[in-house]
């Protein structure tokens, strides 16, 4: 195989449709099943591979205004503002008509669907407004450097118009529901763990403890500090950080040298953190597939059964 056979083999492995977990399955029999849609749009990506035709791949972008969202057909959205958060990572806003609402509940996702070069890419994201949002709705995407995905929202610009289908996830939040939410979250796997984070604060009767641990890899990396710090003046919400490439508490603020920790959330810190827990916890936890493997293993090695944590 030469270099351009190559090349052209790497091209058609980032075209191929993502798997969902199974945790983005809702379990209720809904139809079509994100599941459903993967299979549909495998088995295209698997005809248009096997004929060498990527237009096959190309897909109808409806250009009507949303009126309800559906987790098979993608609608319209206007961005109405883009903020650079880092280097790679943007917060981006989309209208919605009036003062209509998204209709997600808190940790729901939804899949976007980006064009590059003619073709379609899908991936998921997961809102960050609050569920109670009116006329808006934001997310957090990171960017690759190499990602297909990635040269697509960068391109974006305010008046832009995206494509979005849902809601798909099996974690719908309740108020009440848990006496104690250990939050774990690594990067942007932040993200669906900020509306949950909204619905709790925002209602004077959820009396639901939180313990958030964010991890990154320095302190200017951390998403959504004001909201963060914010959250932990709440009686009931406690955040915690942890940065792989700071070793130094001096590089930090005062209001977050006693609430951080270095290196890596290991498991000597997971039981640390589930022991100091002040209720019963249920955990959440989001990020890298690496990351969610070993917080799961974490969890079940501190004590959690296996029905008491969520990866999203």
């Amino acid at each position: 195989m030469d270099e351009t056979e190559d090349d052209d083999e790497e091209v058609w492995l980032q075209l191929r449709p993502v798997e969902p977990l199974p945790s983005q399955c809702c379990g209720s029999g809904c139809s079509p099943c994100v599941f459903d849609l993967y299979t549909r749009d495998l088995a295209r990506w698997e005809a248009a591979r096997a004929s060498k035709d990527r237009s096959l791949l190309r897909g109808k972008l409806s250009q009507s205004c949303p009126s309800e969202l559906s987790p098979e057909t993608f609608l319209a959205f206007r961005i109405s503002a883009i903020d650079k958060l880092t280097e790679d990572t943007y917060h981006v806003r989309f209208a919605l008509p009036g003062n209509s609402q998204l209709g997600l509940w808190p940790g729901q996702h939804l899949i976007l669907r980006g064009m590059v070069d003619g073709l379609e890419i899908q991936r998921a994201y997961t809102p960050i407004s609050p569920a109670s949002a009116e006329g808006y709705f934001e997310v957090l995407i990171k960017c690759y450097q190499t990602g297909l995905m990635s040269r697509y929202v960068e391109s974006w610009r305010a008046g832009d118009t995206a494509f979005w289908r849902g809601p798909f996830g099996g974690f719908c939040y309740k108020p009440n529901q848990y006496g104690e939410l250990l939050m774990l979250a690594a990067g942007t796997g932040l993200a669906p763990m900020v509306p949950i984070l909204h619905s709790i604060t925002d209602n004077a009767d959820d009396e639901t403890f939180v313990t958030l641990v964010g991890c990154f890899k320095t302190f200017e990396g951390i998403y959504l500090k004001a909201f963060l710090q914010e959250q932990a003046r709440f009686w009931n919400i406690r955040t915690f950080f942890v940065l792989s490439q700071v070793n130094s508490l001096e590089q930090l603020p005062w209001s977050y040298r006693e609430k951080t920790r270095f290196g890596r959330l290991g498991q000597d810190l997971i039981e640390e953190l589930v022991g100091s827990c002040r209720r019963k916890p249920f955990a959440l936890v989001c990020g890298s597939a690496e990351f969610t493997k070993d917080m799961a293993r974490g969890l079940l090695r501190a004590g959690l059964a296996e029905d008491s944590y969520f990866l999203f």
